[in-house]
C-alpha cells in the first residue's frame, strides 16, 4: 500500500520539490511555496540559502511543509549529531523524511537494516516520532531493488531522466508493486540534457520538459528541482500548472534525444553511474 507522502497536516505532496543549490537564495523558498511547492530537500547543511528560507517558512506553515534531508554517514553517532543540528537550525521537532543517502556498492543493505545500521537508526527515530518516513537514495539499480525488497524503507530517491532510463525496467515497477514512492533526482542529468548535442537538429528540451518527462511515469511520485537563479526557478515551477501528460510523440522525441546524449555509456561519467 502506498504510504502517500503527505505533510503532517495531511496535504499530499506536490509533484515538484525544491532542492538545495549552492546558489539558492533564501527568498526562493517562499517563491516556490507560493507557487504550490510543499516539499523542500537539502542534501546537507551547506545549503544555507535554502535552510534559511525554509526556517522562516516553517515558523508559519510547519504542518503544510514537507521537510526532507539525510546524510551519507553510516555511523549512528554522526547521524544523530547531524539530525540534531537539522532540528535545531530549522526549529522543528520532526523531519518528514530522512534519507540514508547514496547507498552504493560499498554498502551492505542487510547490515544497514540491522540494529546499529543506518536505516535501522532512521527507523528508531520514526518510532520516537522524530521522523515521519524512512528513506534511502541510490544511483545503483541492484541496490535500489535490495532496498525496496528489504521492506525497511518507505521512500526511495533514485536517478531517472531522459538519458538514464534503466530504472524503467525493474526499479520503478518494483517500487510501484511495493508501494514505495520514488523521488526522482538528476532529472536534467546534472544539466547536460540542457546543453544540446551536435547530432540533434531539433529543439532541445527545457529543464521543465525534463521534469515533465520524469513525472509522466506512474512510479515517480515527485521530482526535485535545484535551480540556480530565480528565472530558472519560475520556469520550472510552470510544471505545477500542467494538465494531463505530454503527448506520446513528444515523449518519443525526448527519449530519442536522451539516447543520443547518453551515447554508448562508456565514458568515465557513465562508467561510474551506469
Amino acid at each position: 500500500m502506498d504510504v502517500g507522502l503527505k505533510t503532517a497536516g495531511g496535504e499530499a505532496v506536490r509533484p515538484l520539490g525544491l532542492a538545495g543549490n549552492p546558489d539558492t537564495e533564501s527568498r526562493f523558498v517562499q517563491t516556490a511555496y507560493d507557487a504550490g511547492v510543499n516539499v523542500f530537500f537539502f542534501y546537507n547543511m551547506s545549503f544555507k540559502g535554502l535552510t534559511a528560507g525554509l526556517g522562516r517558512l516553517l515558523k508559519q506553515e510547519r504542518d503544510r511543509v514537507f521537510v526532507a534531508t539525510g546524510t551519507e554517514s553510516r555511523d549512528p553517532k554522526e547521524m544523530n549529531a547531524y539530525f540534531e543540528r537539522v532540528r535545531r537550525v530549522l526549529g522543528v521537532d520532526a523531519v518528514d523524511v530522512f534519507f540514508a543517502e547514496y547507498v552504493s556498492p560499498g554498502d551492505d543493505v542487510d547490515e544497514m537494516v540491522k540494529a546499529g545500521g543506518a536505516i535501522h537508526q532512521i527507523r528508531e527515530w520514526k518510532k520516537e516520532g522524530k521522523v515521519r518516513y524512512v528513506g534511502a537514495t541510490s544511483h545503483n539499480r541492484p541496490l535500489s531493488l535490495d532496498l525496496i525488497r528489504s521492506g525497511q524503507i518507505e521512500v526511495l530517491m533514485h536517478r531517472y531522466n531522459m538519458a538514464h532510463r534503466g530504472a524503467e525496467a525493474e526499479v520503478l515497477p518494483a517500487a510501484m508493486e511495493a508501494g514505495v514512492p520514488v523521488v526522482a533526482f538528476t532529472s536534467t542529468r546534472w544539466g547536460s540534457l540542457l546543453k544540446g548535442h551536435a547530432g540533434w537538429k531539433r529543439s532541445v528540451p527545457s529543464a521543465a520538459d525534463c521534469y515533465r518527462y520524469v513525472l509522466r511515469h506512474p512510479g515517480v511520485r515527485l521530482a526535485l528541482t535545484a535551480p540556480g537563479t530565480e528565472i530558472q526557478l519560475r520556469e520550472n515551477l510552470a510544471v505545477l500548472q500542467d494538465e494531463g501528460e505530454p503527448d506520446a510523440d513528444v515523449v518519443a522525441e525526448w527519449e530519442a534525444y536522451g539516447k543520443l546524449v547518453y551515447g554508448d555509456g562508456t565514458d568515465a561519467f557513465e562508467a561510474r553511474w551506469p
